[in-house]
């Protein structure tokens, strides 16, 4: 596993603040890794409010982002550029033991990924921010998916979102 403990508190407050866009160019990241999986450079990036993932034609961001409008969609789909980009979030809330349950089982899952990135931000060891990049073991046609989880201990929600990346 990547991980870093990050010197930023959330700019991201609560789960219902994050938005979603394909259109942003870089934000100030607080940490990054790149890793080339198959033929393709992935840019997992860590915000001081939440992720980017830039693979291929895709630069996903899920942040607060002043101005945005506020809420995850369920599912989006987008062609780009010679590739089928589909994401998917849900939110969950959780009492503190199984939180606590939750938040281990993604730090475990993300410990064996060979591809990740893991932020702790201060103030409460689980409070994450994390990206696991899976390849798919199909040679073709070229796929990659990944899925990334914001914690938010003060009020037990976990938000996951899973992306899939195909080439058309």
């Amino acid at each position: 596993m990547h991980a870093v403990s990050l010197q930023a508190p959330y700019l991201d407050t609560a789960a219902d603040q994050l938005c979603f866009s394909l259109d942003l160019t870089e934000r100030p990241a607080l940490a990054e890794r790149e890793v080339l999986v198959g033929e393709l450079t992935v840019r997992m990036r860590l915000l001081g409010a939440s992720h980017q993932v830039f693979a291929g034609p895709v630069r996903e961001t899920v942040a607060c982002l002043p101005g945005a409008v506020k809420g995850l969609p369920t599912r989006h789909t987008r062609q780009l550029a010679g590739w089928s980009y589909g994401f998917g979030a849900t939110t969950a809330r959780l009492d503190p033991d199984g939180f606590s349950a939750r938040v281990a089982g993604i730090l475990a899952r993300v410990a064996d990924a060979e591809h990740s990135l893991c932020g702790v931000f201060p103030g409460s060891p689980e409070a994450v921010t994390a990206v696991v990049v899976e390849a798919s073991d199909e040679p073709s046609p070229a796929r990659l998916a990944w899925r990334t989880w914001h914690t938010y201990p003060q009020d037990g929600h976990i938000v996951s979102t899973h992306t899939r990346l195909e080439a058309r």
